[in-house]
């Protein structure tokens, strides 16, 4: 049973206001300073929860989260992400909007691991209940760069973990609306079978690569989790998205080491520039081959709407092109 974070005191709207807008502000002038290769967003015009009916009001502070909250909840919630597709989960600069959109929800869904920190600067005053989804899993830690020991945070790329988030909501959800925990319970099964079966698959994909190609090459090391469950070696340019992104002693040694290693294949995630695994790429005599998927899912329209989606999706081009 997940251990919700139980709600604030709450305080009058003009202080919980007050308090947002000074932390949202402070937060940007961070954010400013520390992430100059943060990516951008377009203006975020969506609805804010209306209460019309009798379904929880659920906002997470990812869209991969979001979307393990609606397949869990069904019809019985309505969930909203605070970040859109595209956006940087890891640079996110919260507004005004994002502060009334968690304050009227039943249920906030964050990552945790120091991932979605910001959330905890303007969720004291909600009444929302807290469910960090990475309580109880081992983290693994990061092992080079500036956060060397600190815990990874991108644990949802490991199916096995993926399977405990799904778990988690499921009976998180069920502690609020304790009549809908059967349902939730149901839907999280079928779910975590088909990720069951996603991490099966990919496991005999893995199985007919050369030993010496099982060397995973990313931007970002935001693979620990998967590369520990389908034994691959992986290599990055920089450990998260914290670090300065392709500086010229990390992409040497990587270059160096990719050379060595005679790795056919580099990856680049979404969120990110690819400019500096380019540089590796030619330099190394390999080739940037596919782009995969980390911190956000796609639009409806685009190649990972789900999260089933996007672990597919990586997987087959990880495989694929290893292979080739």
């Amino acid at each position: 049973m997940p251990k919700l974070r139980p709600p604030a005191t709450r305080k009058t709207t003009g202080a919980r206001l007050a308090a947002a807008f000074g932390a949202i502000l402070a937060l940007a002038l961070v954010s400013a300073c520390t992430a100059p290769g943060a990516i951008e967003t377009d203006i975020d015009d969506r609805a804010e929860f209306v209460d019309t009916d009798d379904r929880l009001n659920v906002a997470t502070t990812f869209t991969i989260l979001a979307d393990m909250a609606r397949v869990v909840g069904g019809d019985r919630v309505q969930v909203e992400s605070v970040t859109t597709p595209g956006a940087d989960v890891h640079y996110y600069e919260p507004t005004a909007g994002d502060l009334r959109r968690v304050e009227n929800a039943d249920l906030v869904i964050s990552n945790g691991l120091g991932l979605d920190d910001w959330l905890l600067r303007f969720i004291d005053g909600t009444g929302a209940q807290h469910l960090v989804t990475t309580d109880g899993i081992e983290p693994e830690p990061v092992r080079s760069g500036n956060s060397v020991g600190r815990a990874n945070p991108h644990a949802w790329m490991s199916p096995t973990d993926g399977a405990t988030y799904i778990r988690s909501i499921a009976d998180a959800l069920g502690e609020i609306d304790p009549a809908g925990a059967a349902y939730y319970t149901a839907n999280a099964d079928d779910y975590i079978a088909e990720l069951e079966d996603l991490a099966e698959r990919a496991r005999a994909s893995v199985a007919t690569i050369p030993p010496e190609r099982r060397v995973l090459v990313t931007c970002e090391g935001a693979f620990s989790y998967l590369a520990r469950d389908l034994g691959l070696e992986e290599l990055y340019l920089w450990p998260v998205n914290s670090e300065n992104q392709g500086l010229p002693r990390q992409v040497t040694a990587l270059i160096d080491e990719v050379r060595d290693r005679d790795v056919p294949a580099l990856f680049c995630e979404s969120t990110v520039s690819g400019d500096a695994m380019e540089q590796v790429a030619t330099e190394s005599d390999s080739r940037l081959a596919g782009l995969l998927y980390v911190d956000s899912l796609s639009a409806e329209t685009g190649p990972v709407p789900t999260y089933l989606d996007l672990l597919d999706h990586d997987l087959d081009t990880i495989t694929r092109e290893l292979t080739s």
